[in-house]
């Protein structure tokens, strides 16, 4: 059997809606509750670690707070805190994203920056520049949280909590919820993580040995050999397969 064939079996046995389960925990189980970007934008922020401890955090948050004051969100958030991140971070990202829909959407802030050159670099880079633009706040915890602005890709982080939103709210499947239109899935780059970047050198699919966004770019061409308009469908099943140990 080819790597392409097996693949393709594999993204067949794994999109289906069980396939996400309090037995098979994965983070977007908390998004899809809500189907809003904003939410899920924060699930897949804090989308680091263990998925147990993960999970179990995103169920502590109240998302109704983004519809609240600055003041009320401070209060309500004044004792939560998850790893690298202290209440002053969380407050943050919570009041940075009640702000921004005071005014506009993520969608049109990420859609207008990325259309003109069908980049998703450009689209993260206008998101989390407005982010902190609408809510100045400068920590360890926070930058990690949010990231940085991107302006090059060999030794660059892979972005794999923004990338993974993206594949949540652009495709739409028994997996991801699809809540974009304005962006093409051709376009997507793999959220690179540990089992994806693994799998991707034992099967071949990968040849760059830097943990990197280079490294994301190539393994996104790869993908694009077997799917050219929907490279991202075999995402899912590659992380599965790396963190159940099968390949």
């Amino acid at each position: 059997m080819s790597i392409k064939a097996r693949l393709d079996a594999e993204v067949v046995k794994r999109n289906k809606s069980d396939e996400v389960s309090s037995e098979k925990l994965d983070p977007i189980i908390v998004a899809k509750r809500y189907n809003d970007a904003n939410i899920a934008l924060i699930c897949a922020l804090f989308s680091y670690g263990n998925v147990t401890q993960i999970v179990k955090f995103l169920d502590s948050l109240d998302f109704s707070l983004l519809q609240k004051s600055d003041e009320e969100i401070a209060k309500a958030l004044q004792n939560h805190y998850y790893r690298f991140q202290k209440s002053e971070d969380i407050i943050a990202l919570f009041i940075a994203l009640k702000r921004l829909n005071a005014v506009t959407t993520l969608e049109d802030v990420f859609v207008e920056n990325y259309t003109p050159k069908r980049s998703v670099i450009d689209g993260l880079n206008a998101l989390i520049s407005r982010l902190r633009e609408l809510y100045p706040h400068n920590s360890r915890g926070y930058t990690f949280l949010l990231g940085n602005v991107t302006t090059k890709r060999k030794g660059a982080g892979a972005l794999k909590r923004w990338m993974m939103f993206l594949r949540w709210v652009v495709r739409k499947d028994n997996i991801d919820m699809g809540l974009w239109s304005g962006v093409n899935k051709a376009d997507l780059i793999i959220p690179l993580d540990t089992h994806t970047f693994n799998v991707g050198l034992r099967l071949g699919l990968l040849k760059r040995k830097t943990y990197d966004l280079e490294a994301a770019f190539e393994l996104t061409q790869t993908l694009k050999s077997f799917d050219a308009e929907d490279p991202l469908k075999y995402d899912f099943a590659l992380y599965r397969l790396g963190q159940e140990g099968l390949a």
